[in-house]
């Protein structure tokens, strides 16, 4: 029995793929996860916290893609100031390589970030409207002096916002600022504060991610 459990997680670890692919002048590195069945699919783009990897999100998402049959393209995030400026366009490129390895259906292509993914989240939702159907993002929003990205969004980009009410790195004020200022400027906002939360992603991932997927799927 423990062989056989050794030897189906051993399985399911080769189902997930390092890919790497020049992106922006840059070579850009990312996980990607094709879940078994036929046909294309949807796709969801995961963007790690400061400090994390693109492994863990892949983990907290793999099940839910495995019954759903969606794609995950997880990059490995860059920690440089600069790199901001060239995100939504090294997350097209990224997905563009994906679609090489999976059939990916181009008009259900999603972002899901958390903490500083979610704030890079914003900047595909808004510098790559016409590119990503939805988004979501969890423990983050967008610092005021960035409100103006907003007037770059050629689309109206669906977002979901997930935010815990003791999350003591965020402030979670300026993340109900944001629900504001997005459904203020059109956008269709759907947001969750959960109850005696941190910061902490991955304790509520089982609870979120579902509810992010059902928001995301209808879009």
């Amino acid at each position: 029995m423990l062989v056989l459990t050794l030897f189906a997680l051993a399985a399911r670890a080769s189902d997930v793929k390092s890919k790497s692919v020049q992106c922006e002048g840059q070579t850009s590195h990312y996980l990607l996860f094709v879940p078994d069945g036929e046909g294309v699919r949807p796709a969801i783009l995961l963007l790690h916290g400061s400090g994390d990897s693109p492994r863990p999100m892949v983990d907290a998402w793999q099940a839910l893609a495995r019954k759903e049959g969606i794609v995950l393209i997880a990059p490995e995030l860059p920690l440089k100031p600069e790199f901001e400026t060239i995100a939504p366009r090294v997350f097209r490129c990224e997905v563009e390589d994906a679609k090489q390895s999976a059939a990916i259906d181009a008009t259900r292509v999603y972002v899901f970030g958390n903490s500083m993914g979610g704030y890079l989240a914003y900047d595909a939702a808004a510098f790559e409207s016409e590119y990503f159907a939805g988004v979501a993002v969890h423990a983050m929003g967008i610092d005021p002096q960035y409100d103006g990205i907003l007037d770059h969004a050629r689309r109206k980009t669906p977002i979901a916002i997930y935010m815990g009410d003791h999350d003591p790195l965020v402030s979670l004020p300026n993340v109900q600022r944001t629900r504001d200022l997005l459904r203020k400027n059109g956008f269709l906002v759907h947001y969750v504060e959960v109850k005696n939360h941190d910061h902490n992603y991955y304790a509520v991932a089982d609870q979120v991610n579902p509810d992010a997927w059902k928001f995301l799927k209808e879009h």
